[in-house]
C-alpha cells in the first residue's frame, strides 16, 4: 500500500533522502555491504548510516453519535485533505505524550488516551504509525496552525482522506468500538 494516491499532491516525504556525508567527520559516504544490505558507510572513520524508521502517532476521537473527528490538513503533504490528528514523535518523547501533544497542536483539545487501536507499517515506508483511541477532556475542537477545519464525520460518509491507510484505520475503529457502543462521548 502506498501513501501517494493523490497525483495532485506532492509525495509524502519523511527523510527518504540518502545520507551523502559522514555525520562524524564529513567524509563522503560510499555504499558498502554491511549486515546483508548495502549501506552508506564512511571509509575514513568507519561510521555506518542506518536508515532508521520514523515513529508517528494518531488519535481517533468519536462523539456520542459514533462519528469520527477529523481535521483538514493546512500544510503538505496532502494539504486540504482530511485525517485524524497525527504527527511525529520527537526523540526522547513518550509515544503516548506525542499523541496527546499532536492532538492539542492540531485541533486545540486535550485528550485522554483510551488504548492503542493499532500499529501500522508498510513495506518500503519508513513511517511506523501508532494509532490510539481517545476522548476529549478539555477544550472544543477548532482549527489551529496545522489544520484548516475540524469536523465530525459518520464513518460511512468520510471526506477525501489524506493517506491510503486512513480509511482502513477508521473502519477498524468503527467495527471494533463504534458498532459495540464503546465510542468516546
Amino acid at each position: 500500500m502506498s501513501d501517494n494516491q493523490h497525483d495532485d499532491y506532492p509525495p509524502v516525504m519523511h527523510g527518504h533522502g540518502q545520507a551523502r556525508f559522514c555525520l562524524n567527520c564529513g567524509y563522503e559516504l560510499q555504499p558498502r555491504e554491511i549486515d546483508g544490505a548495502s549501506r552508506p558507510a564512511c571509509a575514513s572513520c568507519g561510521y555506518v548510516h542506518y536508515q532508521d524508521p520514523k515513529v508517528a502517532v494518531g488519535v481517533l476521537i468519536g462523539d456520542a453519535n459514533g462519528r469520527v473527528l477529523l481535521m483538514q490538513r493546512a500544510h503538505h503533504p496532502r494539504k486540504g485533505l482530511w485525517s485524524y490528528p497525527a504527527g511525529f514523535v520527537d526523540a526522547g518523547e513518550r509515544v503516548e505524550d506525542a499523541a496527546i501533544r499532536e492532538t492539542q497542536e492540531e485541533i486545540g483539545v486535550t485528550v485522554e488516551l483510551d488504548g492503542l487501536l493499532g500499529l501500522h507499517s508498510e513495506t518500503g515506508n519508513r513511517v511506523i504509525l501508532a494509532v490510539y483511541r481517545g476522548h476529549i477532556v478539555e477544550g472544543t475542537p477548532s482549527p489551529g496552525e496545522e489544520s484548516l477545519a475540524v469536523a465530525y464525520f459518520p464513518p460511512d460518509s468520510l471526506p477525501d482522506l489524506a493517506f491510503d491507510r486512513d480509511a482502513g484505520i477508521i473502519r477498524d475503529w468503527q467495527e471494533r468500538f463504534v458498532a459495540d457502543g464503546v465510542h468516546s462521548a
